[in-house]
């Protein structure tokens, strides 16, 4: 008899990336000023962190209907970290080597999220 493996959020390519992002940004951030904190640093820090974040919501939904608005908000929320991203570099808050490398783990979640939505609109049945 064959055992059905099932999928775990930590299985989850885009979510481990996020995630791990997620954290990056943090520990940079906590070292800003206040003014640097209280204007970008949270909404960088808030909008790394839906990725990952909506993406285990949507994984905790029950109907492929949910899941797939939560990968999407998920999407919405890696666009506005890119646009965080550039704003702290061109304004001299994080190095140009953070900028490449936050960017480069970015910009490999788009694809990553929309075959997540593409599989959940195909296998799931609920």
């Amino acid at each position: 008899m064959e055992t059905k493996k099932f999928l775990k959020l930590n299985d989850i390519e885009a979510y481990k990336i996020g995630f791990k992002l997620s954290n990056q940004v943090w520990d940079i951030v906590l070292k800003w000023d206040y003014f640097a904190k209280d204007t970008v640093g949270k909404q960088f820090v808030k909008s790394v962190d839906s990725i990952s974040a909506n993406i285990a919501e949507g994984f905790g939904r029950y109907s492929k209907k949910d899941k797939v608005k939560f990968l999407r908000y998920s999407v919405g929320s890696l666009y506005e970290s890119l646009d965080w991203n550039e704003k702290s570099y061109i304004r001299g808050l994080i190095t140009e080597e953070e900028y490449s490398q936050f960017f480069s783990e970015l910009i490999k979640l788009p694809k990553a999220i929309n075959s997540l939505i593409l599989f959940t609109n195909k296998k799931l049945n609920v």
